[in-house]
């Protein structure tokens, strides 16, 4: 059996214990010890994860009395170790734990509800109660246990057996046996608990309620506290600031500047998409079509001009008919203008022909010219020689 030292010293995060045994299962390797302050997952809070002899505990459970961390290397058994618990994670835990259990007994005390539903992790707390709660209930919840809160008062552990039990008034959601552990908020909460706590209701520090909804014949609600309030309510003020810059509205006007923008818009899409039909019935009577490409055109215009398409179709139709016999008169005419054309080509070409013939007879007529010349100039100096040669 392992020591249980999370039970004794709830908020202990550091320890020396002995490895009693070391086995890998499925890649990862089991380790027992002698005692430790890694608490196993039970009670609807998750193991401990920190470290062990220099090596990772990933997860921790307990199987039959014993605890077992689930780590990334191997220890030597008998080998003396130190262990270090995530105290941030385990402490955040705690505190959503012990608020689970703040709000959980008021409702029970003030409303009659059951948790038949929880579960939690170190960012939320998830519970389902058995009947429904208004918003003003849900408003006075919240209220009530944030007074808890500041009350500081004492989280206590006590011990009862089975038979001892009946005497006891305490919350519980299935049949128990053996000795029983009780965590107990006076005047608030009495509940079996197997989980560690904080060791007083101040240190839950604040309890929101972030989500509301109905389930199953009851309401599921999603609850922070602590740490976890605390970044939640970080998160909801820079939305709250970057809202108010912008609708340049303070931070207590948001909602009415939001609505006064959806009211705006909601009329700036009525007009628009007037003003859109009216583009539309302009585009049909000019083009003789309608076109469902413009990318500006919300889906509401679309479909406007849809509506607008099918009363021009029939006079879309007949527009459409008259440009393409225009059009079709005009290829006549453009056709009878080339045939024109080619005509007269063929007339140019056979004119520019004989002109070419014609040339070629006056460059041959100038050659015979030409030779006739140099003929009678040869036969007029030989008639000329003869005379001189006369006595």
């Amino acid at each position: 059996m392992t020591e249980k030292l999370y039970y004794t010293e709830p908020q202990r995060y550091t320890f020396s214990a002995r490895v009693l045994s070391c086995t890998v299962n499925k890649g990862r390797w089991e380790i027992a010890l002698d005692r430790t302050a890694f608490f196993p997952e039970g009670g609807g809070q998750g193991g401990d994860t920190g470290t062990l002899g220099g090596v990772r505990v990933l997860d921790t459970h307990e199987r039959d009395g014993e605890i077992l961390h689930y780590c990334d290397g191997a220890l030597s058994v008998g080998a003396a170790v130190d262990g270090a618990v995530d105290r941030a994670v385990r402490f955040a835990r705690m505190q959503i734990h012990s608020g689970e259990h703040i709000v959980s007994g008021t409702a029970h005390r003030e409303w009659g509800c059951e948790n038949v539903g929880f579960h939690m992790t170190e960012q939320a707390a998830v519970i389902d109660f058995d009947r429904e709660l208004d918003a003003p209930q849900l408003s006075a919840l919240e209220r009530m246990a944030n007074e808890c809160i500041w009350q500081d008062l004492p989280v206590t552990v006590l011990y009862a057996t089975a038979e001892e039990l009946p005497a006891i008034p305490f919350r519980q959601k299935k049949e128990l046996s053996g000795q029983i552990r009780l965590v107990e908020i006076p005047g608030v909460d009495r509940c079996a608990c197997c989980a560690p706590h904080v060791s007083s209701t101040g240190q839950v520090g604040q309890i929101r309620f972030t989500s509301v909804m109905r389930h199953r014949g009851g309401v599921r609600l999603t609850m922070v506290a602590g740490r976890a309030a605390l970044e939640d309510a970080r998160m909801l003020h820079q939305n709250a600031e970057a809202l108010s810059r912008l609708f340049s509205a303070p931070r207590e006007d948001i909602a009415a500047a939001a609505e006064r923008f959806a009211a705006q818009k909601a009329a700036g899409e009525l007009d628009r998409a007037e003003l859109e039909r009216k583009y539309t019935a302009l585009r049909a009577g000019s083009a003789g079509a309608i076109c469902f490409e413009d990318a500006f055109l919300s889906p509401a215009a679309l479909r406007a001009r849809r509506l607008l398409g099918r009363e021009l179709a029939h006079g879309a139709a007949g527009v459409r008919t008259q440009k393409l016999r225009q059009a079709g008169a005009g290829l006549h005419h453009m056709a009878r203008k080339q045939r024109a054309g080619r005509v007269l080509l063929a007339h140019a070409t056979a004119r520019l022909a004989g002109l070419q013939a014609l040339a070629v007879r006056a460059q041959d007529a100038h050659a015979l010219r030409h030779e006739a010349a140099v003929a009678a100039g040869a036969g007029v100096r030989a008639v000329v020689a003869q005379h001189r040669r006369r006595p």
